[in-house]
């Protein structure tokens, strides 16, 4: 067969896997979910499946256990699972630190970290973001100072998703004062239950527990849990990012929540000519960013290098488009978009949600949206870095 031919039977052969691995109730849990990443438990269920499939690490090579897919195969799976409504699992373990711990982790860490991340027995959260360092990571405070065998580590982390699920981080610790900020920072990994750490839950304004702000009091972190040099975490910390933004196939996901407020309209019966010339508008944007994704699997699978600039295009159009959307489907549904759902989401929800299934979720979604301009870098860091391309800086 020719690669397009295999390519449509592989999209034949995850389809079905999906039909079949997303059971009712697997289904139910993810349709009361809005946050990023599906809960906790939800998550950890659905890891368990794929890792039995051998298709929890798309991106990963067969020598650390991945399936080695192809790039045009990885897309395709992110796309499938996107169209399915499958749960979403974090990024921060398999698709962030996965990557840096093969490229910069040492033999030790490697045989150690990669087995049980792949299998789910460490569930990871990233500690960048401070109090007074968010975009700016270069000002981060938060202190590591070398004792023996171990760092000290001091301060404080913010907006730290998943913290309270998981049971490891990765963090950007200052380890050096005295020299410019990029030239003293590391990379540390430490067990989220090591003495002298905590994690304080921070409600959103959706109502959902999805992130938190970690305190380190004098926490000991061994000296063999740092990643590449002392120093030159700014190198590994870059390295990262590349897998945070634009990556996966965000289209798909996005098309069928744009397809949910047409529905949504439809039902309450506000799909009149000015709804619909706003989804046509956003349904255009949408096909072109699908259309950008697959051409960047389609470069890749050419061995072709993509640019430096296009996670940061796909990160700005899709963060957008997703404020766009949310807000599309909260004024299609009228007054139902009053009701107060949060105690109706997730998987311990004990209330019931007022009015129609499609009711649920649209009002909590738009909420917590309005934080994808700000997470991953912010929208203005991202028009930075494309100026900075462009003038040549």
């Amino acid at each position: 067969m020719d690669a397009a031919s295999d390519d449509r039977a592989f999209r034949a052969q995850v389809r079905s896997f999906l039909e079949t691995a997303l059971t009712p109730d697997i289904r139910a849990a993810q349709a009361r979910q809005a946050g990023v990443f599906s809960e906790g438990d939800l998550c950890r269920r659905w890891h368990k499946v794929l890792h039995e499939r051998g298709w929890v690490a798309p991106a990963w090579p067969k020598e650390y256990g991945g399936p080695g897919w192809t790039p045009m195969q990885k897309f395709i799976f992110a796309d499938e699972c996107a169209r399915a409504d499958a749960p979403v699992l974090p990024a921060m373990g398999l698709q962030m630190c996965g990557p840096v711990l093969m490229r910069y982790g040492t033999p030790e860490q490697k045989a150690f970290f990669l087995p049980r991340m792949l299998s789910g027995e460490h569930y990871w959260c990233q500690g960048y973001s401070e109090p007074q360092s968010g975009s700016d990571l270069a000002s981060l405070q938060t202190r590591a100072v070398r004792d023996g065998d171990d760092y000290v580590v001091s301060g404080t982390k913010l907006w730290t998703t998943h913290a309270h699920f998981a049971n490891w981080m990765f963090l950007l610790v200052r380890t050096n004062p005295e020299v410019k900020p990029q030239a003293g920072i590391s990379f540390l990994l430490t067990p989220m239950d090591a003495p002298g750490l905590s994690v304080r839950p921070i409600i959103s304004i959706s109502g959902e527990h999805e992130v938190n702000q970690v305190f380190f009091d004098d926490v000991r972190v061994p000296a063999a849990n740092l990643m590449g040099e002392e120093n030159q975490g700014w190198a590994v910390a870059k390295y990262l990012l590349e897998f945070e933004r634009g990556a996966g196939a965000q289209a798909a996901r996005l098309k069928i929540m744009l397809d949910g407020a047409l529905e949504i309209a439809r039902c309450e019966g506000g799909d009149d000519a000015a709804f619909l010339g706003r989804w046509s508008a956003l349904d255009i944007q949408l096909q072109a960013l699908d259309h950008a994704e697959r051409q960047v699997a389609a470069t890749l699978m050419a061995g072709k290098s993509v640019g430096d600039t296009i996670a940061s295009r796909l990160k700005l159009t899709a963060s957008h488009l997703l404020q766009d959307i949310t807000e599309l489907a909260v004024e299609a549904l009228g007054p139902y978009a009053a009701a107060d759902q949060r105690e109706a989401l997730g998987m311990g929800a004990n209330q019931p949600q007022v009015g129609p299934d499609y009711a649920l979720t649209p009002m909590a979604k738009y909420l917590n949206s309005r934080a994808a301009t700000i997470y991953g870098g912010s929208n203005e860091i991202q028009h930075n870095i494309l100026a900075r391309v462009l003038l040549g800086a």
